[in-house]
């Protein structure tokens, strides 16, 4: 059994390697990244070689998520919560491929690279936390518990912006609300596992602060284009949500509220 398993990560790696090592990679790779190839190409491998499941998926699809975080300057390390080059076994092809998704950290150096920022934060909010509501913004009101506040139970998430113009829009969602959206848009958390299984708080946060950014902000080319490609595998000629196939994004009312309150020119 050890000796299938081995020879079933060598034959990934296998692939892995020779397409990277073929030349039409080279010349696509020097054409898109230029003297940041080598740099690249080294970060994907060592990425790879300490993921054998990354390792089994299917080798374009490993490069183009790498490409994109790289074209959004966000580095793969998953340690640093920017965002992730995931598995996923696609039952429509038999396939496993691998998945391109951004974390709340991602979310916020996208955010305040744009310049629009004064503030921006994401955080979860404890059982005796919420405190009051304003009656006029429906924004509702916190105050941190001095005390035991890690053993008070999480209720849910707020994350929050204000803009250089003044602007300040907040979004609380519970744990409820938080719980059905990653059932409703996740396949892999219906089955127990992925991010929402393994890292369930960062992902919270990241649902929350990517619900306020997508429908209230101003966002540029570069925020819509990471929105976009989040949670998605990532072809040369497209993207497929395949953790979700019905998952649309539309920009149209985040661009209608960002643009009563800001002479915003988007940064491509």
């Amino acid at each position: 059994m050890g000796n299938e398993v081995e020879k079933v990560k060598k034959t990934g790696l296998q692939k892995f390697n020779a397409l990277v090592e073929n030349t039409r990679t080279q010349e696509y790779l020097q054409k898109v990244l230029g003297e940041r190839k080598q740099t690249f190409v080294g970060n994907m491998v060592a990425l790879v070689s300490n993921n054998k499941l990354l390792a089994d998926c299917d080798p374009s699809s490993v490069m183009f998520s790498c490409l994109k975080a790289s074209a959004l300057a966000l580095p793969v390390d998953p340690s640093l919560g920017m965002c992730y080059v995931l598995p996923y076994h696609d039952k429509k092809s038999g396939v496993q491929l691998a998945q391109f998704q951004l974390g709340a950290k991602g979310y916020i150096q996208l955010a305040l690279r744009s310049g629009q920022f004064k503030k921006l934060n994401v955080r979860d909010v404890r059982e005796g936390e919420i405190v009051g509501e304003d009656f006029a913004s429906g924004d509702l009101q916190f105050k941190k518990l001095e005390t035991d506040r890690e053993k008070a139970k999480v209720v849910g998430v707020v994350a929050m912006f204000e803009l250089t113009n003044g602007f300040v829009k907040q979004l609380y969602m519970t744990v409820e609300e938080l719980e059905a959206h990653g059932k409703t848009y996740s396949q892999t958390y219906k089955k127990g596992y992925g991010l929402w299984a393994d890292n369930k708080k960062a992902m919270f946060e990241k649902t929350c602060l990517k619900q306020l950014l997508s429908k209230y902000a101003p966002l540029s080319v570069e925020m819509q284009d990471a929105i976009k490609s989040d949670s998605a595998v990532i072809k040369e000629d497209g993207i497929r949500y395949i953790d979700n196939e019905e998952e649309e994004i539309d920009f149209s009312k985040a661009q209608e509220v960002a643009s009563k309150f800001t002479d915003f020119e988007e940064v491509p």
